[in-house]
């Protein structure tokens, strides 16, 4: 299965890529979450490609949000942040409305190791951080 096979898996991500492919406008907040997720399933080229389908988003500007989201090494959002995000433009980000699976990145998207690995130590540093934070009371 090829990797875009992969992403067309979950239901938000084949709604990005269908839009972008009829060029709809995603929105930044929808451009910001495609290349979060979609940099780990095509090259840098093909993701810029996908990007400027979108209208008014030139391959200059999808070239810059590319290597943005990666010189900061952005996780995959997790669904509450999709939502937040999805709150603040016109365009839906997230079809899947009140299903708490919807837009779950996570459930049935497979992720470099990487990307797990920095997720567990986010938590661990918050947890380490939360009992500091008690013991200097």
């Amino acid at each position: 299965m090829q990797k875009i096979d992969s992403l067309r898996q979950n239901d938000m991500m084949r709604h990005l890529l269908d839009a972008l492919d009829q060029r709809q406008d995603i929105g930044h907040y929808g451009r910001l979450v495609f290349a979060m997720v979609a940099r780990h399933f095509m090259d840098d080229e093909e993701l810029v490609s996908r990007l400027a389908r979108n209208p008014n988003f030139s391959e200059l500007q999808a070239k810059a949000l590319v290597q943005q989201v990666q010189s900061r090494d952005y996780n995959p959002p997790r669904r509450e942040k999709i939502a937040q995000w999805q709150r603040e433009q016109e365009f839906p980000i997230c079809p899947g409305g009140d299903d708490p699976d919807a837009c779950n990145l996570y459930r049935n998207l497979e992720f470099p190791a990487d990307v797990y690995e920095k997720i567990g130590e986010y938590h661990e540093e918050k947890v380490l951080a939360q009992e500091e934070d008690r013991g200097g009371r």
